[in-house]
Formats: C-alpha cells, sequence, structure tokens
C-alpha cells in the first residue's frame, strides 16, 4: 500500500515539476494512464482475477472519456474569462454530471 502511494505522489511531483517548464510534456505524463497500469497489476499481484481486471478495464474505458469534460473549461479559460477556480469548479461539475448520469442511467457493474 505504501508503495503505490509513494509512486502516486511521485507522479504527481513529477508532471507539476515539469508542466512548469514543459506544459506539452506534462499533459503527455497525465495522459499516460500510469495509476491504471499500477492498479491492474496491484489487482492483479493481490487476487490474479482476471475477471475482475476484466471488468475493472470496461468500467475505466467508459469512464474516461465521461470524464473528458472536466478539461473543457479548463481548456476555455481565458476565452471565457474565466480564472483558475472558477474553471476547475465548473470542470469539475461537469464531469460530475456526465459520470453521475452514468452511473444512475447505466448498466450495472455486474452487467
Amino acid at each position: 500500500m505504501w508503495l503505490r502511494a509513494i509512486i502516486a505522489g511521485l507522479v504527481v511531483a513529477g508532471v507539476t515539476e515539469i508542466s512548469d517548464r514543459y506544459p506539452r510534456l506534462g499533459a503527455l505524463l497525465l495522459t499516460l494512464p500510469i495509476v491504471s497500469i499500477v492498479a491492474f497489476v496491484a489487482v492483479w499481484q493481490k487476487s490474479q482475477d482476471l475477471r475482475a481486471i476484466s471488468l475493472l478495464a470496461r468500467e475505466t474505458l467508459v469512464l474516461v472519456p465521461l470524464g473528458l469534460p472536466f478539461f473543457v473549461p479548463l481548456a476555455a479559460s481565458q476565452r471565457l474569462g474565466l480564472s483558475f477556480w472558477p474553471a476547475f469548479s465548473l470542470g469539475m461539475i461537469l464531469a460530475s454530471v456526465t459520470i453521475g448520469l452514468w452511473f444512475t442511467l447505466g448498466p450495472s457493474a455486474a452487467e
């Protein structure tokens, strides 16, 4: 557990530092599914249950695009005249709505 927390912290710190100088490289690192890769390996090491990993992968495949509206207000913040916190908050609301609708109206995870 500690190893996973350390890895996550290092990824966040690394992306933060790199993004200050090289925003495109920081964005590339953010798009890499590092957390997903570590999580899949951890689940496999813990249970060796391919069905659980398959279900996790399918849910992730659906939820990643549903979370993308988070980035829209941040990407358009200058055009919209929004500072960081309003753009961030609006992104959180948009992503929460899309993901919330999926959890409310979509199929159950067991299907």
